[in-house]
């Protein structure tokens, strides 16, 4: 009699199968190091992996590359505290699609580049497929990690626990895919290949 495996398959299994399908390298993890995926887009280098912050565990992706104007963004889902904070004074660009500003909060350095950004209708549908998003353009490594070489910067995605949805993960790799593209398109991109370090 065969076991029932009543969770699913598991995390490795599924991202091993993500890895297959978008053709890119599944590396299996040793401690401090958790299993990875480094998926090669142009000449950058989308990586998604796990995180543990004190007993919480994170899944993030990231991409580093060379950012021309220093241009900074981040969005992430609307919701009742965030409008709170938006009455408070918290900085909300409106890019000029009335689903997409209702459903997100959208904070840059650049107001044209913004729209420039999600004027995108790929870009668009990709983050509203998401239950939960936090894009952002980091231009500082964390604590603990080695700093951006200069001119570096890393475009980022983190969700609190492991994401195991094979769709959402393509998803999201997708989104990372495109929203570089449209980072050079925009002039705000370079497409050469960034030093990637020990990211």
């Amino acid at each position: 009699m065969s076991r029932i495996n009543l969770f699913g398959p598991s995390k490795r299994k599924i991202w091993q199968q993500l890895a297959q399908r978008i053709d890119a390298d599944f590396l299996k993890g040793n401690w401090p190091k958790a299993d990875r995926i480094e998926a090669w887009h142009g000449d950058w280098v989308i990586v998604i992996d796990t995180y543990k912050a004190g007993k919480r565990i994170f899944t993030r992706i990231r991409a580093p590359y060379h950012n021309r104007d220093d241009f900074q963004f981040l969005i992430f889902r609307e919701n009742v505290f965030h409008r709170i904070g938006k009455r408070l004074g918290l900085q909300d660009v409106e890019v000029g699609f009335a689903d997409f500003d209702r459903d997100f909060v959208i904070q840059g350095n650049d107001e044209r580049k913004l729209r420039m950004l999600f004027e995108n209708p790929h870009i668009r549908e990709l983050i509203s497929y998401q239950p939960f998003i936090h894009l952002e353009i980091r231009t500082e490594s964390p604590l603990f990690h080695p700093p951006f070489p200069k001119g570096i910067h890393e475009l980022y995605f983190q969700h609190q626990g492991v994401l195991r949805d094979i769709e959402q993960l393509h998803d999201l790799y997708d989104l990372f895919a495109i929203t570089l593209d449209h980072l050079c398109h925009i002039g705000t991109a370079y497409e050469d290949d960034p030093y990637f370090g020990q990211w």
